[in-house]
């Protein structure tokens, strides 16, 4: 171990002690212990980012996982995963200096934001972070007078027309551009090591993963051309975090790996990384919040024949976070949480996401962010 994490970090339980059991505990005591209103806090199971971690290497064995620190800055988080030796993927100078805070090297982070702060490239120069991304003329001209020994990768545009969140339009060169910018980057004095793509957010194509990995390929043709060592190939990220998507992680990888073999087999020297954030934590959070009122509604609106009492209704509960919140996942990403009742005397709803209302059976689940004004139990 390479004593990142502490006794205090986390709360050891017994064998065959759930997430569930721990909740009725906690509940339960909060409603006794006051009369006022209890915050809404997370529980986080870190064994199941452990458990996320070990498959992640078992389905990607050649593949070096970065962690997305934006997507779940929690300390316990990031404690655990630099425990298991993950390098951490940044975006700005707080998530830098938080990871280097808790004692990871520069070596193993990644300032991956293709839009940057000079002041943020100053600090990443001063701190000794060199890895960072560019996709275009004018942030390669910011790193090149601000941080002159950088190594960049160069992030390329994929297709990800068929991704819930598409990062494409805003982020990553297209291939017609990518020569320009490696003659540029070359005319500069500026070291390109290798080159970067994401596909977005819960792809259902994984051939998606394949064309950008062939792609790459032809990047790093072109970079060896011009003079360029690249030894760096960053798949990004979109991993699923939860069981029931449409696309099995498994299936993903397999894909991955035939096109790995294919355009960067296992002797050319070639490092692969990948920066991953809800695959590592979205399964393993629970949010537990009250519900402040409920209503009975129905559930669709009637013809003017059918306004009487049996009409077919439903119950509405409303919560004390909305969309603006806790529950942002609803409006960036289409989802919708799971709610779990907790009976206590204070009626919690334990959920694995957030939302304003709760629709009772029309209702999925996923959860990518942690808010740092709650309180967060953690389980190992």
């Amino acid at each position: 171990m390479a004593g990142y994490l502490s006794e205090t970090d986390f709360v050891m339980v017994e064998e065959g002690f759930s997430t569930r059991d721990l909740l009725e505990e906690l509940t339960l005591g909060a409603s006794q212990a006051t009369t006022d209103e209890v915050a809404a806090f997370f529980v986080a199971d870190l064994g199941a980012v452990v458990r996320k971690h070990f498959c992640f290497l078992k389905c990607l064995p050649r593949v070096r996982p970065f962690y997305a620190v934006k997507c779940n800055s929690s300390l316990g988080v990031l404690k655990v995963l630099a425990e298991l030796g993950l390098g951490f993927s940044c975006a700005n100078k707080a998530e830098m200096e938080l990871v280097q805070r808790i004692g990871v090297p520069a070596s193993k982070i990644i300032y991956a934001n293709p839009c940057k702060q000079i002041a943020h490239i100053k600090y990443a120069a001063k701190h000794g972070v060199r890895l960072l991304s560019f996709d275009n003329e004018i942030e390669l001209a910011k790193v090149v007078k601000s941080h002159p020994s950088a190594r960049m990768v160069l992030c390329i545009a994929t297709d990800d027309s068929h991704s819930l969140s598409r990062l494409s339009f805003k982020f990553g060169a297209s291939l017609k551009s990518c020569r320009h910018l490696l003659e540029n980057a070359k005319k500069s004095h500026v070291e390109v090591v290798g080159v970067s793509f994401h596909i977005g957010s819960d792809c259902p194509d994984p051939q998606a993963y394949a064309q950008s990995i062939a792609d790459a390929r032809l990047v790093f043709e072109i970079g060896a051309e011009l003079g360029h060592r690249m030894h760096i190939l960053d798949l990004g990220g979109g991993f699923p975090g939860v069981e029931g998507t449409k696309v099995r992680f498994e299936e993903i990888t397999s894909v991955i790996n035939s096109a790995l073999d294919l355009y960067f087999p296992e002797d050319c020297g070639v490092d692969i990384l990948a920066k991953l954030g809800r695959y590592y934590v979205t399964s393993a959070f629970t949010l537990v919040i009250s519900i402040i009122a409920k209503k009975e509604v129905l559930l669709d609106q009637p013809s003017r024949e059918e306004e009487n009492s049996s009409a077919p209704k439903t119950i509405v509960y409303h919560l004390h976070e909305g969309v603006y919140g806790i529950f942002n996942s609803v409006l960036f990403d289409n989802t919708c949480p799971t709610p779990i009742l907790q009976k206590c005397n204070k009626h919690l709803y334990h959920c694995a996401a957030s939302s304003l209302c709760l629709y009772p059976g029309k209702v999925t689940t996923i959860f990518t962010h942690v808010l740092s004004f709650f309180h967060i139990v953690f389980l190992l």
